[in-house]
C-alpha cells in the first residue's frame, strides 16, 4: 500500500555566517542574509530528515501486489509463494485457525474426534493427505461428536417419507423467496410454481407416516422434481452424474445429529457399494421410478 507522508522539512543555520574579530575588506560591502531560526528535526510530527524523503518514495515504488489475491486454495489449504514469487497453496497449520465462538462451530470427523472448527478440521485432513488416515477421514456431521442412536430397520423405511416431504417442502419454500431471481432458475422455477399451485399439495407440516405414504402414492409426480433438484444441488465438484461423500456433507452433516437414520440410509443408497451414489441409484432410495429419472431435471 502506498504511504502518503505529509512532511514539513525545516532548514537552520546561517546560508553566510559573517567573519568573526577581523579587519574589514575594503570591497562593496555585501548584504548579510538574515538569520533563519535554527529548528530541531523531530520537533514537528511530520518532519523528516534529509534524505528520508527520497527513500519513502523508492518503498512506494517497489510496492508488488501480492499474487496470493487472486489465488484459490480449497478448504484446509492456504497460499504462500515461493523463491520466484509464484503462488501456491499448502497446508494450513491447524493451529493458526482462529477459535470457536460457541459449540455451534464445532465439528465431528469421521475419526469420532471433535474439531473446534471447519478450518481445524480440514487443515488437520489435508496434512493427512496421502495417508491411510487422511482418505478415510471426512466430515461427519456439523457439532460435537456424540452417541449417535443405532437405526433400526423400520425407522429406515420411514426416513425417506420424511425426506422426500422436506425436499418438496424446501423447494416451495425457495420458489415463495425468489424475489431476486437468485435462488432458482427459471427453468427450476416453472417446475416448482406447478407444485405451489397444485391444489392437492400438501402443506408443510407435522405429519404421520401414514399421511405422508398416502400423498406419495396419491401425488406422486409432485416429488419427482424435487428429488432431481437436490441431487443437483449437492452434484457439484464436479458435475458429473455422481454425488460423492464430500459432495454430500451440505446436506447429511447438518441432518446427522437431529435424524440418527441419516448415515445408514446414503450408505443403502450406494447399492453397488462403490463410494458414489448415481442419480438412478439416489432416485431409486426415494422410491422414484427407473422411467421417470431423467437427466435433464438435474441441470
Amino acid at each position: 500500500m502506498r504511504v502518503w507522508i505529509i512532511f514539513l522539512l525545516c532548514l537552520a543555520g546561517r546560508a553566510m555566517a559573517a567573519p568573526a574579530e577581523e579587519e574589514p575588506i575594503v570591497e562593496e560591502p555585501v548584504p548579510e542574509e538574515p538569520v533563519v531560526e535554527e529548528t530541531e528535526v523531530g520537533s514537528n510530527p511530520v518532519q523528516v530528515e534529509v534524505g528520508e524523503f527520497d527513500e519513502a518514495i523508492e518503498v512506494a515504488e517497489d510496492v508488488v501486489e501480492n499474487p496470493c489475491l487472486d489465488h484459490v486454495c480449497k478448504k484446509g489449504k492456504v497460499c504462500e509463494v515461493d523463491e520466484s514469487n509464484t503462488p501456491m497453496c499448502v497446508c494450513q497449520d491447524p493451529s493458526t485457525c482462529p477459535a470457536s465462538e460457541g459449540e455451534f462451530e464445532h465439528i465431528c470427523g469421521t475419526d469420532n474426534k471433535t474439531y473446534d472448527t471447519s478450518c481445524h478440521f480440514f487443515a488437520t485432513k489435508c496434512t493427512l493427505e496421502g495417508t491411510k488416515k487422511g482418505h478415510k477421514l471426512h466430515l461427519d456431521y456439523i457439532g460435537p461428536c456424540k452417541y449417535i442412536e443405532p437405526c433400526l430397520d423400520n425407522e429406515l423405511n420411514e426416513f425417506p417419507l420424511r425426506m422426500r416431504d422436506w425436499l418438496k417442502n424446501v423447494l416451495v419454500t425457495l420458489y415463495e423467496r425468489d424475489e431476486d431471481n437468485n435462488l432458482l432458475t427459471e427453468k427450476q422455477k416453472l417446475r416448482a410454481k406447478k407444485i405451489y399451485e397444485n391444489e392437492k399439495r400438501l402443506q408443510a407440516g407435522e405429519h404421520s407416516l401414514d399421511l405422508l405414504a398416502h400423498d406419495f402414492e396419491k401425488n406422486y409426480n409432485m416429488y419427482i422434481f424435487p428429488v432431481h433438484w437436490q441431487f443437483g444441488q449437492l452434484d457439484q465438484h464436479p458435475v458429473d452424474g455422481y454425488l460423492t461423500h464430500t459432495e454430500l456433507a451440505p446436506l447429511r452433516a447438518p441432518l446427522i445429529p437431529m435424524e440418527h437414520c441419516t448415515t445408514r440410509f446414503f450408505e443403502q443408497c450406494d447399492a453397488d457399494n462403490d463410494k458414489y451414489i448415481a442419480l438412478e441409484e439416489w432416485a431409486a432410495c426415494f422410491g422414484i421410478k427407473d422411467q421417470d429419472v431423467d437427466k435433464a431435471m438435474v441441470i
